[in-house]
């Protein structure tokens, strides 16, 4: 007949669904999304949607920043993937949520008809009771925890490395995704940072540090040496050679 035969035996299979999530970083800022549809209505969320048939996790992260934003992205990473759940008419199913970080040329953004108003919060800020889904929730957890900077003083730290240096954020976002960036506060004031990079070749897996730096006039008081260690401690954790 061609038609699907919803009472079929895989169709009782409780497997989970493809989602797709991006995260918009810009000035340690992220962009949320009032949703304008239930389940949820009126609630933040990030932008994305469910995967369709055919499409890879890229896919349709891309479409859906372009159906939902109005542009055109310049690159995306994948963060992580994560467990969670849906909910549609009341009841709940597992879902397999892909979660991205991804650049756009510009912030001017043209909502479509599934949200009701935009908000860039910044990572100090923004709390997982912004969001609903839990898997969202848990993933805020991580973002403030990995990715929250002052880059104000991130900008400062790497003038005093080098000068001449343009300072690129999504470099710095993407160091974090590829390697580990070890920190140093006095306080509230970042003062220190080293950052460390894993390959592998054919016969071992290893680790380069990169570069660290510390502030002038903090210099000769064993922060490098803290921050060194903590570079060697992660990558020692991870069975990586330095």
């Amino acid at each position: 007949s061609g038609k699907r035969n919803m009472n079929c035996e895989i169709c009782q299979f409780n497997n989970p669904k493809g989602t797709t999530t991006g995260i918009i970083l810009k000035r340690n800022q992220v962009l949320l999304l009032k949703r304008a549809e239930e389940p949820y209505k009126g609630y933040y969320d990030f932008v994305g949607g469910y995967m369709e048939n055919g499409e890879w996790p890229e896919d349709t992260i891309r479409r859906e920043i372009n159906e939902e934003l109005g542009i055109e992205p310049t690159e995306i990473n994948l963060i992580s993937q994560w467990s969670g759940t849906g909910i549609w008419k009341g009841e709940e199913y597992p879902t397999l949520e892909h979660f991205f970080l991804f650049d756009a040329p510009t912030a001017d953004i043209k909502l479509n008809e599934e949200n009701i108003s935009s908000l860039w919060i910044s990572l100090e800020e923004l709390s997982e009771e912004y969001v609903v889904w839990k898997a969202h929730k848990e993933f805020i957890k991580y973002l403030k925890a990995n990715f929250t900077f002052d880059i104000y003083q991130v900008e400062a730290l790497i003038k005093q490395l080098d000068p001449a240096a343009e300072f690129d954020e999504q470099r710095l976002y993407k160091a974090i995704l590829n390697g580990y960036i070890a920190k140093e506060y006095n306080g509230q004031e970042l003062i220190g940072m080293g950052w460390i990079y894993p390959r592998t070749t054919l016969l071992r897996k290893t680790a380069v540090i990169e570069d660290m730096v510390v502030l002038e006039a903090f210099r000769g008081k064993g922060i490098g040496k803290r921050i060194l260690k903590r570079l060697i401690d992660w990558a020692t954790a991870a069975g990586i050679e330095v």
